[in-house]
C-alpha cells in the first residue's frame, strides 16, 4: 500500500539521536552513527520526531510501505523493556465494555485494509474529525456498533483517502456506510471522497449521510 511514512536524508542526519527519543514506536534508531528507520510497520506516517531535527533529515513522503501495525510496536517497545510510550488508548478500549469504540486506531491514514471488525461491526461510519466535538452524545447517537473512521477532507488528502477507502470496501465485506460530516461547506469533501472510493471499489451500497449543525 502507498501511504506517508518518514524519510531520512543520510547526508544532513548529525546522529544527535534526537529523532530516537521523540519516536513513541521505536521506529528509529542510530546505527553507524546516522539514523535510521528499523521498520515500516513501526512508522505511523504522522512525523512527531520531524520537528525534533535540527538539521531537517526527516520528513514525510508517500512510498509503497507495510501497513503501521500497533501490535508490532506493543511487543517491539515491550521487548526493550520499556512501557509503551503512547499509554496506548487501545488497551483503555478492552478495559471499559461501556465504551462505543470497537476499533483502533481511528484515524483512515493508520487503519489497517483487512480486519475482522469491519465485518463483526453494524456497519462502517466515516466521520470528519470535527463532528466528536460538535455533536451531543456522539458515541452513543452514532458510534455504538459501528467501525469508526475518522479523517479531514479539509486538511487531509482526499485522494489517498479515497483510495484507502477503497482498498478497505474492497477487502471486508462492509454492511453499510454512513458518513457524518459538519454543515459547513468544506465538510463536503468527505462525502465526494467516500462516494470516490466506492466507485473505485465497485461496491454497491448507498451511503447514508448525516450533517451535523453548529447548533447541534
Amino acid at each position: 500500500m502507498k501511504r506517508g511514512i518518514i524519510e531520512i536524508d543520510e547526508s544532513l542526519c548529525d546522529g544527535c539521536s534526537q529523532c530516537v527519543t521523540s519516536c513513541a514506536e521505536g521506529a528509529i534508531k542510530i546505527v553507524n552513527g546516522k539514523a535510521k528507520l528499523i521498520s515500516d510497520s513501526y512508522c505511523d506516517g504522522l512525523g512527531a520526531c520531524i520537528g525534533h531535527c535540527p538539521t531537517g533529515a526527516l520528513k514525510i513522503i508517500q512510498r509503497e510501505a507495510v501497513p503501521f501495525d500497533e501490535s508490532l510496536v506493543e511487543a517491539h517497545i515491550h521487548a526493550q523493556g520499556q512501557a509503551p510510550a503512547c499509554g496506548c488508548p487501545s488497551q483503555a478500549v478492552h478495559s471499559k465494555p461501556n465504551r462505543a469504540l470497537n476499533n483502533w486506531p481511528l484515524q483512515i491514514m493508520l487503519a489497517p485494509e483487512k480486519a475482522d471488525y469491519y465485518e463483526n461491526a453494524a456497519g462502517l461510519l466515516i466521520v470528519a474529525d470535527c463532528v466528536a466535538f460538535s455533536k451531543m452524545n456522539f458515541h452513543e447517537n452514532l458510534v455504538r456498533g459501528k467501525t469508526l473512521l475518522i479523517g479531514c477532507p479539509k486538511l487531509d488528502d482526499t485522494s489517498y483517502y479515497a483510495e484507502k477507502l477503497a482498498r478497505i470496501f474492497a477487502s471486508n465485506e462492509i454492511k453499510s456506510i454512513t458518513i457524518a460530516r459538519m454543515e459547513v461547506p468544506c465538510c463536503r469533501g468527505l462525502t465526494h471522497t467516500v462516494r470516490a472510493a466506492l466507485a473505485l471499489s465497485k461496491l454497491n451500497i448507498e451511503p447514508e449521510e448525516i450533517v451535523v449543525s453548529l447548533s447541534c
